[in-house]
């Protein structure tokens, strides 16, 4: 690790913290050429799959679109910010946990729908007739009906 001080490009571990659920790594460290001390931050970087959109394309996976979406299923919901980081965290460990390199965009509307279920039925019926393009009114009821009977 290079010194902030004098560039020198050694330097030992004093004090290491976890930080942020254990995510994010704090170290103090002492420079061996000047001695000043100074500290680096490392947080865990996760590679997700590649996500295959319906139309036969692909595209990187995005925790901002995730978001994005399911922010506006959870408008003017109780759920509030901290609530969509929660399911949208909860969405990317699910997609983490299935070990794969590519992941349909359909599997993750699922994943979605199955986490806002859970948590608001509001946001759950706005996200699926987004997600599911209801055509018509009928479709609608299904899927309300549907969600009676869980």
């Amino acid at each position: 690790m290079k010194c902030n001080f004098c560039g020198g490009e050694s330097s030992s571990v004093v004090e290491t913290r976890k930080l942020d659920g254990g995510s994010v790594i704090r170290r103090r460290r002492q420079c061996s050429s000047c001695e000043k001390r100074f500290t680096t931050y490392e947080k865990m970087r996760k590679s997700f799959p590649t996500v295959l959109k319906s139309g036969g394309g692909t595209e990187d996976f995005s925790r901002e679109k995730l978001s994005k979406g399911v922010s506006k299923a959870c408008e003017k919901r109780p759920i509030g910010e901290e609530g969509v980081k929660e399911i949208v965290d909860s969405v990317e460990a699910a997609i983490a946990d299935k070990n794969v390199t590519t992941i349909s965009s359909e599997e993750i509307g699922e994943i979605v729908m199955e986490k806002l279920k859970a948590v608001d039925q509001v946001a759950y019926v706005r996200f699926a007739s987004v997600y599911r393009s209801f055509e018509d009114l009928n479709s609608f009821r299904e899927e309300l009906e549907e969600l009676k009977t869980d």
